[in-house]
């Protein structure tokens, strides 16, 4: 019986051996919702990595629930960006299944931060969280209630997976 528990123990702790980011080469695709004033939507992004702390990345946002009275077309909806993260988890160190990565993002509304994080279960799957906030608006004027979507702070949820 005591080496039944062994076997089961060890072939759990070899299951559970994810990494939430290996360096150059390792690929990311996340999946989530999209949390912003006046708005919920979709948020969709893919990392690969270029450098044993670096990646790059493509980023884009549509937002489902938006209130009838902003009166918002698709181009106000829709916001895709190229992105840049300092992948952080090694250097931090709190488990091989964390990673923090804050970066920069050039998008089609303006030129932004994120602070994310992922943790990873497996080695395929994990959870992320991802703050956003624009540093410059390419819009100098005033903007319409339907421009301020993604032109503010958002918060992102939902699942990463390592492909």
């Amino acid at each position: 019986m005591k080496k039944l528990l062994l076997i089961i123990a060890l072939v759990s702790v070899s299951l559970v051996n994810a990494q939430a980011y290996k360096g150059k080469g390792d690929t990311k695709f996340q999946v989530g919702a999209n949390l912003q004033e006046n708005a919920t939507g979709l948020n969709v992004s893919y990392d690969f990595g270029v450098g044993e702390n670096i990646s790059l990345g493509i980023s884009s946002t549509y937002a489902l629930g938006v209130k009838s009275e902003l009166d918002a077309d698709f181009g106000d909806r829709f916001d895709i960006r190229a992105r840049f993260n300092a992948n952080l988890g090694n250097v931090i160190n709190i488990d091989e299944n964390f990673d923090l990565y804050p970066g920069l993002s050039f998008g089609l509304k303006n030129f932004g931060g994120h602070l994310g994080a992922r943790y990873f279960f497996t080695d395929g799957f994990g959870i992320y969280t991802e703050l956003n906030a624009p540093f410059a608006k390419y819009d100098t004027g005033t903007l319409t209630p339907a421009e301020k979507l993604h032109n503010q702070f958002t918060v992102s949820l939902g699942a990463t997976f390592n492909l």
